[in-house]
């Protein structure tokens, strides 16, 4: 289980360095990430509420600075809740079968989870595909797509997800310490509201740096 982000190929971007790949493909977050690939991760999540503030419909955010730095990262600073397109990947080594997160799905939701380990209820994670996870008894079943009456399904015991959802919190907690070692080298005095926006998105408290540094 990994905690992923949709990545779409950033082709015309050029305010820090960043990786240069697919059209579309899902980037796993965790700690033993590249500084290239940490750049990469900070502007997708920045692209993704890089919304105009618009106060005919009630978003009483300020105007967009005129740098370009501040400017892209703008929306990541100023939405209380800001989205990060992805959520959470499971692949069952033993049989090849994904879940994946849906679309409009948010990793920003990725505690939902918690309601199908503990079985007070079960959670959906987007559209085309329509993944849902649910608990059955102490099984927790994972099925890729709901829409379909063939669709492949992943099980598990809730003690297994609750395991695997420590190490995703583990992988997000490690990737906001790099992210934070990445951030005072490339955005100097943004850095530290970044790094609390990006927590925010992330679901996570704040990231600490680890002793020495």
């Amino acid at each position: 289980m990994q905690p992923v982000l949709e990545i779409y190929d950033p082709q015309q971007f050029g305010l820090w360095p960043v990786e240069r790949g697919e059209p579309f493909a899902y980037m796993a977050l965790h700690g033993e990430l590249t500084p290239t690939e940490v750049g990469t991760a900070v502007m997708r999540i920045a692209q993704c509420n890089d919304i105009d503030p618009d106060p005919h419909a009630g978003d009483d955010r300020p105007p967009r600075p005129s740098d370009p730095v501040t400017s892209f990262l703008h929306g990541l600073l100023t939405f209380d809740t800001p989205f990060a397109a992805g959520g959470l990947r499971v692949i069952d080594t033993s049989t090849g079968v994904t879940f994946l997160p849906g679309c409009c799905n948010g990793l920003e939701d990725w505690r939902a989870w918690d309601t199908v380990a503990s079985g007070s209820g079960s959670a959906s994670f987007g559209h085309d595909p329509d993944p849902l996870a649910e608990r059955v008894g102490d099984t927790v079943r994972l099925t890729v797509d709901v829409e379909q009456s063939d669709s492949p399904v992943i099980e598990m015991r809730a003690g297994e997800l609750r395991h695997l959802l420590s190490g995703v919190e583990r992988d997000l907690a490690r990737f906001l310490v790099l992210a934070s070692g990445w951030g005072s080298g490339y955005l100097r005095d943004s850095s530290a509201p970044v790094m609390a926006a990006l927590a925010r998105a992330l679901d996570m408290p704040p990231p600490v740096a680890p002793p020495g540094h």
